[in-house]
């Protein structure tokens, strides 16, 4: 009864007294910032110039070990991209172990090391920490470039400038880069497959020769050891390490365009335009600035911010709109970023810079504020909870020259920041009239909306690698007389003829197909008029067996079968045709000759093939060889159109006809390469092997 009584009295008097105590109308004021303990750490400096940075973690048997070269930026010239290659080559082979020793030792003390131009990381377990110490400082100190590894890596390299090629949002990087800093800086440099092709393994040795030295290196472990312990192991890895003079080159500092520039790169088959509002900054750690912009930066786009609301929620243009405001030792960047329908790319554009004025001249709501602070606040302690942070802080300390306190006093700094001072960095770092407006998507739909939007009405034009396009060759006239029947006749005459083509009954193609390092085996068997059937296989096991006989479709796998229907069956049915080339009309295609677009450097004649059954495709035909250089397919996904590429190369005879022997597919973030090994004509493919 005692304790009801009581409970009662709090029920009805309580809300009371603290309604006369406090105004509910009024957000309560912020309170102080809270006080952080930012873990301790312990540095020293070998003879040779290393900086050591040690922070203790004795809750797990593990250490962690990154090393970070401080190499000032520089051009690599008609060889750029050998710096990547010389990272990546560290660390496959040494003077006194073969790439198979180096994996198999670190497989098997179950660690991970990792390399790149400029650091090299290590972790393992307490018990292996010599082990793992001994690997790391071969590979430091004893590398050995070999021509076979280099080759590998050229490759791949290759393999992905090409899948790049076709990745809207990798052009959007690319061409964004070079606009901003322009291709004669180190940072608007572009990669190509003709730089990458020029890196030999000399080149590679005298970059390690020349940069990796100990005196601009910073080494940070974090992890179950102490500060003896560290003193004694990293002088006996890394004390031998050679310490050397090196080369520090000055460029002109990139400015913000004097005017806003509208900018394409033109995609005939795009379906979405990826957007990008931009310009390089002066902007850097620990700077009085620093903590004050980056507030402002993601009060306009952060996660679920200005951008963010207005794109998205309020226009409905795109999934996501953000911006960043990018700090770096030497020059920094600022961009507004999102990916739109083309129909609203003029639009999405004019709500960016919208944003970017409005935060320039409107005074930033307190209450807004404090959202964001308290989200940087949060963020900033959960990352405290990770060793890493700390040390990261420590080699951030040291680099940029801040002062000890920096990050004790961080939330301190962050907490001080006031509508005012939203105000002025915005003034300071956010210039919608100074920037670059960069589309990547289909100038056809987009190009004449854009043009308003610039202040001298122009466009200027870029292919994928950032170079400049004359706007006279833009949109090169199409021959006088030139149709899309007699570019399909040409194809065919290029390949073989159509009276040989015609004669073509049957056909069966093996093909090796590598993707993401699976290889992955693929039989393919066609049958005029309409049987089809597609076989790939990896070490023996089936993975899919897609076939159709004419009348029935029907898709195999590890998951069992599936008997297609409605728009599957079409598809395939479409897919099925032998030759359709040969019958484009007859079969219901419908062609349109659009342009002449450039492929890799190669003018060719863009078709557009639309069937009633698999939807529009684009077919680009090489104007000299009138060889299929590429088909684009528009291919329907629960998230919106998507396109798949299929690029065409290596056309070889086989018993008259030309075929290609290279054929890569890409399908989003995919890409899946195929070799042809073997190619057999009128075989005579029973009707069974459809089934």
């Amino acid at each position: 009864m005692k304790y009801l009584a009581y409970t009662l009295l709090a029920f009805l008097f309580i809300p009371t007294l603290l309604k006369s105590q406090v105004d509910r109308t009024r957000a309560p004021e912020p309170g102080p910032a809270p006080v952080i303990q930012v873990g301790d750490y312990k540095t020293f400096e070998l003879k040779n110039g290393l900086k050591v940075f040690l922070v203790e973690n004795h809750k797990i048997p593990r250490v962690s070990y990154s090393l970070l070269l401080d190499i000032k930026p520089f051009s690599e010239g008609d060889s750029l991209g050998y710096t990547d290659i010389a990272g990546e080559l560290l660390g496959t082979a040494t003077t006194i172990r073969s790439k198979d020793q180096i994996d198999d030792e670190i497989d098997f003390i179950g660690a991970s090391v990792n390399t790149s131009s400029s650091s090299l990381s290590g972790s393992a377990l307490k018990k292996h920490n010599e082990k793992l110490l001994e690997i790391m400082s071969d590979i430091l100190l004893n590398p050995v470039f070999n021509q076979d590894e280099l080759d590998k890596v050229k490759k791949q390299t290759i393999s992905a400038l090409a899948y790049n090629k076709n990745d809207p949002a990798a052009i959007s990087d690319v061409v964004s880069d070079a606009l901003f800093y322009g291709k004669d800086h180190p940072y608007g440099e572009v990669t190509t497959e003709t730089t990458v092709n020029a890196v030999t393994v000399k080149m590679c040795e005298d970059y390690y020769r020349t940069y990796f030295r100990p005196n601009i290196a910073y080494l940070a472990i974090v992890g179950d050891m102490n500060l003896k312990e560290a003193k004694k192991l990293t002088k006996k890895y890394f004390g031998e390490w050679v310490p050397g003079e090196v080369p520090s080159k000055q460029y002109p500092t990139p400015e913000a365009p004097a005017t806003l520039q509208v900018s394409i790169v033109d995609r005939p088959v795009a379906v979405q335009s990826v957007i990008t509002v931009g310009y390089p900054v002066e902007y850097t750690l620990g700077t009085d600035d620093y903590i004050k912009a980056r507030v402002m930066n993601v009060l306009l786009g952060g996660s679920d911010n200005r951008l963010y609301q207005n794109l998205r929620e309020d226009h409905g243009y795109t999934y996501g709109a953000y911006s960043s405001l990018s700090q770096d030792k030497y020059i920094g960047s600022f961009s507004a970023s999102t990916d739109v329908r083309n129909e609203v790319t003029d639009s999405a554009i004019s709500q960016i810079l919208y944003e970017m004025e409005r935060i320039r001249t409107e005074p930033v709501p307190a209450e807004e504020l404090e959202k964001v602070k308290n989200y940087l606040t949060g963020t900033f302690a959960l990352a405290l909870e990770k060793p890493a942070t700390v040390a990261s802080f420590a080699l951030n300390i040291a680099r940029y020259g801040l002062p000890a306190d920096y990050y004790a006093n961080y939330l301190k700094s962050l907490a001080a920041v006031t509508p005012e001072d939203i105000s002025e960095m915005a003034r300071k770092y956010i210039k919608p009239e100074n920037c670059h407006v960069f589309v990547v998507g289909k100038a056809d739909d987009i190009a004449e909306k854009l043009a308003v939007l610039s202040p001298d009405q122009t466009i200027k034009y870029y292919d994928v690698e950032g170079n400049y396009i004359d706007p006279a060759s833009v949109k090169k006239a199409l021959p006088a007389g030139l149709t899309v029947e007699k570019v399909v006749e040409n194809y065919l005459a290029a390949i073989g003829g159509r009276e040989k083509l015609e004669a073509l009954e049957d056909m069966e193609v093996n093909m090796k197909m590598s993707m993401q390092g699976m290889s992955i085996d693929a039989k393919m068997y066609q049958k005029a008029p309409d049987k089809y059937r597609m076989t790939m296989s990896m070490e023996g096991n089936v993975l899919n067996d897609t076939r159709f006989d004419g009348t029935v479709g029907r898709i195999s796998g590890m998951q069992g079968e599936q008997v297609l229907e409605g728009k599957q069956l079409e598809n395939l049915q479409a897919q099925s045709q032998f030759m359709p080339e040969l019958k484009y009309g007859e079969l219901g295609y419908t062609l349109q000759l659009k342009s002449i677009e450039m492929i890799d450097g190669k003018e060719t004649y863009l078709v557009e093939v639309f069937h009633p059954g698999s939807g529009t495709g684009y077919d680009y035909y090489d104007t000299e060889t009138w060889l299929k250089l590429r088909e684009d397919k528009i291919e329907e996904t629960p998230d919106g159109n998507m396109v798949q590429t299929t690029n065409l190369s290596d056309y070889k005879d086989v018993d008259g006809i030309l075929y290609p022997h290279q054929i890569d597919l890409i399908v989003g973030p995919q890409q899946i390469s195929g070799t042809v090994d073997s190619i057999k004509l009128n075989a005579g493919i029973d009707d069974a092997v459809f089934k």
